[in-house]
């Protein structure tokens, strides 16, 4: 697969651009299977510029896609993500025409249920001798995801990972008691099987068992964590590149094609909008406690019940750089499976530009409400055509 070219019009942050960067640089990836070469696209543009993360967090596609960011040194990550994207596009035996892409579409939809993709699932006939066929909880799925245990195994390297440059965080579902968990470097030990359980989606793919439990894929329940930014302790000042792969604005469906593709819209962008409104309100009350408590006489905010009180106040600031992916020209509900490699190219085109768009207009920069702790910068971009 061959990755978009560099331009000229990016500021280069290599050269010195990056100490003007306000904090850590974070890299939020959603989940979104075939769609999460967007964010391959985007890390592209990042690694261009000499943008590298110091903090990784991902869930699903996003979580494997942090993998490789974090599991390779600067100069290889590029080749590793070429790679496992190459690894996992399926050949079309069938480009039909323009005018009947849609049958195209269901093609490829079908032949990946049926065959699975290589390097990543395959498929598990007992799943299909019936619902009460004891399968077993490590295998209670259509497909088996060895294949992306190996791929992981291949292109990942855990030893770095662990060493916590750039940190590591992936999201996944606990299946007995419904909470989210996040496997964080800089806390445990990660390997193949934390990135697997994050990317374990039922009833496709069996959960996978993590000290003793079992795990499915963390988009069930947070598509979109953020929010382990927002509550890390300490906080720190933060510059998030948020990857979203789910529109969540959308027309009203008025087909049962509309209606299944704006399920999964719905479903998977994961509420992100009342979560920013909710963390802005947050650490908003944080800046103003603050400054309520600059203006205490001394000796008030000495008293132990003060600094208690005070110790709810924080001066971080967080910018949230949302970049979207775009929605491809037929593009229908079969979307997340579109491992075709047209789509896996123009969704990696797109993440690249949007990316290289961002840093040269670097929205972060200026002056803003002293007591917005969480500042939103959205970049809305439209379809593209199928080629």
């Amino acid at each position: 697969m061959q990755r978009p070219t560099t331009s000229s019009g990016v500021v280069d942050f290599a050269r010195g651009g990056s100490k003007n960067l306000p904090g850590q640089i974070v890299l939020v990836l959603q989940g979104g299977g075939a769609l999460g070469s967007y964010q391959a696209g985007v890390y592209q543009a990042l690694h261009e510029a000499g943008v590298e993360p110091d903090w990784i967090v991902g869930t699903s596609i996003g979580a494997i896609n942090a993998s490789l960011i974090a599991g390779n040194a600067p100069q290889h990550r590029l080749a590793r993500l070429t790679e496992f994207w190459s690894r996992v596009q399926r050949s079309s035996s069938w480009d039909p025409p323009e005018a009947f892409s849609g049958l195209g579409n269901s093609w490829s939809y079908w032949t990946t249920l049926v065959q699975g993709i290589a390097g990543f699932f395959t498929p598990n006939p007992f799943a299909h001798a019936g619902h009460s066929y004891p399968l077993g909880a490590d295998r209670a799925g259509y497909y088996s995801t060895a294949p992306l245990q190996s791929t992981l195994g291949e292109l990942v390297d855990f030893d770095l990972i662990n060493q916590g440059r750039p940190r590591l965080t992936v999201g996944a579902a606990h299946v007995r008691s419904s909470q989210m968990t996040y496997f964080d470097s800089s806390r445990c030990k990660l390997d193949a099987r934390h990135i697997m359980a994050s990317g374990a989606l039922p009833p496709a793919f069996p959960a996978v068992r993590v000290d003793g439990e079992l795990y499915w894929d963390g988009g069930i329940l947070s598509n979109t964590p953020t929010e382990v930014v927002f509550d890390d302790n300490p906080r720190r000042d933060s510059l998030i590149f948020s990857v979203h792969l789910w529109n969540p604005i959308g027309p009203e469906p008025a087909t049962m094609a509309d209606v299944l593709n704006r399920t999964k819209d719905v479903q998977y962008s994961s509420r992100i909008a009342s979560q920013i409104t909710r963390h802005q309100q947050t650490h908003r009350l944080r800046h103003v406690i603050n400054e309520l408590a600059a203006r205490l006489p001394e000796a008030e905010r000495s008293r132990p019940e003060v600094r208690e009180l005070m110790s709810y106040g924080c001066q971080t600031r967080m910018h949230v750089v949302q970049l979207l992916a775009p929605q491809l020209s037929h593009e229908d509900h079969t979307k997340d499976v579109d491992f075709s490699p047209s789509g896996i190219r123009q969704r990696w085109e797109a993440g690249y530009a949007h990316a290289r768009d961002v840093l040269a207009r670097k929205p972060w920069a200026g002056q803003f409400d002293t007591l917005s702790g969480v500042i939103l910068h959205e970049a809305g971009y439209g379809a593209i055509a199928a080629e």
